[in-house]
């Protein structure tokens, strides 16, 4: 029976990736985190349903030992702890030393890419470690990568996430977004690398069925990864957005606190700001989307435009950053890849895979050319 160890199972992400998980047959999931008693929670309420065999341990990601992986005896190991901009690499580490496979749900943009420093000794232990199994990069280069192949010269990749104002994402998500507020990072724009700001450069994107959205600037693993791997590409910019325009208009207002230095940070605001969101889900919906946008030229020099929307209503959004974590996990459990050796998740599933995945779920994916 193959095992998948769940680290942070029962938190904002890592619950839905057990849970999607738990529907296979002959496997085993243990929910694990800092907190046996949510752990054990979590797991027996997935027992309940669950066509797999669900358990339960205590483990803390960030002083994770090989030994106590080992006595687990995972074939896989997911790592939905986060936030990742505060981890270093000792979860992969120790799987690694316990012959595990290794997969993360990390969007943070300086984690993912240095994943690949674990190369050789992913490569030394026969595993393969990914990093970044989530909307972003893994769903979003998988979308890139499959529709670029129509376009002869691609120009531009945006892409963006707004979720529904209902979803609850957890203390440390929100810390890894205020961490970000008013902070200078580089972006590829026409061409050359300009310093943008975290949750500044205000747009608003219209989504199919849910109407135009406040969005904002975000840094991610992407705007290395696409213009490394698509070198015709001048353009990547990446946005985020809150549903309820006057939250997002107040996360962009406190951005301008620390672009100003009057603030060092907004991360010691989470446990505030997240209570004042939670007070204030009444201003919004279940209903989330993620686009990815392709501006490019055929082969005659003609203008060409790709446009591909993901809808998730019922309160099912949550669930599309776990599901490229589900879905490379059951395949190294199966034994099918990807191969040894440490990379960012790019490209490593097709959208096909992933609607395949997100079947019963009420998340739907459209694309327009133009």
């Amino acid at each position: 029976m193959s095992r998948i160890l769940v680290v942070g199972g029962y938190g904002a992400f890592g619950a839905h990736a057990a849970a999607r998980l738990a529907r296979t047959p002959g496997m085993e999931i243990i929910i694990a985190g800092r907190t046996p008693g949510a752990a054990a929670q979590h797991a027996r309420l997935l027992a309940r349903t669950a066509k797999a065999k669900v358990s339960h341990a205590r483990l803390d990601a960030t002083t994770v030992t090989p030994k106590a992986i080992a006595a687990l005896e995972p074939t896989v190991v997911i790592n939905a702890s986060g936030p990742f901009q505060a981890q270093d690499y000792g979860l992969a580490r120790a799987a690694m030393a316990a012959r595990c496979h290794y997969v993360d749900l990390a969007d943070a943009r300086a984690f993912v890419a240095g994943i690949r420093s674990l190369d050789a000794e992913a490569k030394s232990a026969d595993v393969a470690v990914i990093s970044g199994a989530s909307s972003v990069p893994g769903l979003s280069s998988a979308v890139v990568q499959a529709f670029a192949k129509e376009i002869a010269r691609l120009d531009a990749i945006e892409i963006g996430i707004s979720p529904g104002n209902s979803f609850d994402p957890g203390t440390a998500t929100v810390a890894s977004i205020l961490a970000q507020a008013g902070k200078a990072y580089s972006s590829r724009i026409a061409g050359r690398e300009v310093i943008v700001h975290g949750w500044q450069g205000l747009s608003r994107h219209r989504f199919p069925g849910l109407g135009a959205r406040l969005m904002s600037n975000v840094a991610v693993p992407d705007l290395d990864l696409l213009p490394a791997h698509f070198l015709s590409v001048q353009t990547v910019r990446f946005t985020a957005g809150l549903e309820a325009p006057m939250l997002h208009l107040g996360l962009w207002g406190l951005s301008w606190l620390v672009r100003a230095r009057v603030m060092r940070s907004l991360a010691p605001l989470s446990s505030a700001l997240l209570r004042a969101k939670r007070n204030l889900r009444f201003l919004g919906s279940d209903r989330g989307g993620m686009f990815v946008s392709l501006r490019g030229h055929d082969r005659d020099g003609a203008p060409r435009t790709l446009k591909w929307h993901l809808i998730a209503r019922s309160g099912h959004g949550p669930y599309v950053p776990a599901i490229p974590a589900v879905i490379l996990a059951k395949r190294l459990a199966a034994g099918e890849g990807p191969a040894p050796g440490s990379r960012p998740c790019f490209a490593l599933f097709t959208p096909a895979d992933f609607e395949a995945e997100a079947a019963g779920l009420d998340i739907a994916c459209s694309h327009q050319w133009r």
